[in-house]
């Protein structure tokens, strides 16, 4: 599919290790009821930084319609899809605690652009899955093409939409 013209290139916001969204411990994710996409499992040791805090980027070039210290939405400016990247599961519980937002709703981004500064090992010390679902929002399972599995660096080609 990445040979498809237009295809959107969604790119890794979050190093680790690329798995099935079916691998996700919430059914929102794992039955992909909002879209298919690619659950990335952070590792110890590729967190690197001050108490293993690390930057998530947008994964593709938009604008950043949906923006939370958990989750956020970046619309593609030229085809209108929408990516979602979800920073742990249940981590809306943590009201914000841990996260610190880089971007602001509204905000213009390219592919790699900081939005939210966070600690996977953190979000896991209090009881919450670190794991981060990436998720093509609205789309079928059989519109995502050369999906990621296995280890990925921030930036790395998750899957091609269209």
């Amino acid at each position: 599919m990445s040979d498809v013209i237009g295809a959107l290139r969604v790119l890794s916001p979050v190093p680790g290790t690329a798995l099935p969204l079916s691998t996700v411990p919430d059914p929102v994710f794992s039955q992909a009821m909002v879209g298919p996409g690619v659950a990335i499992h952070p590792e110890p040791g590729q967190e690197g930084g001050q108490e293993g805090r690390q930057e998530a980027v947008a994964p593709i070039a938009g604008t950043l319609v949906k923006l939370h210290p958990h989750a956020f939405v970046v619309l593609s400016h030229d085809q209108g899809r929408g990516v979602l990247v979800h920073l742990g599961i249940d981590t809306v519980q943590l009201a914000g605690e841990g996260f610190t937002l880089l971007a602001a709703e509204g905000d213009a981004v390219e592919a790699g652009t900081p939005v939210v500064r966070w600690s996977p090992g953190s979000v896991a010390a209090q009881g919450k899955p670190s794991v981060v679902p990436v998720v093509a929002l609205d789309a079928r399972p059989g519109d995502l093409g050369d999906v990621a599995s296995g280890g990925v660096v921030l930036g790395d080609l998750l899957f091609t939409w269209g």
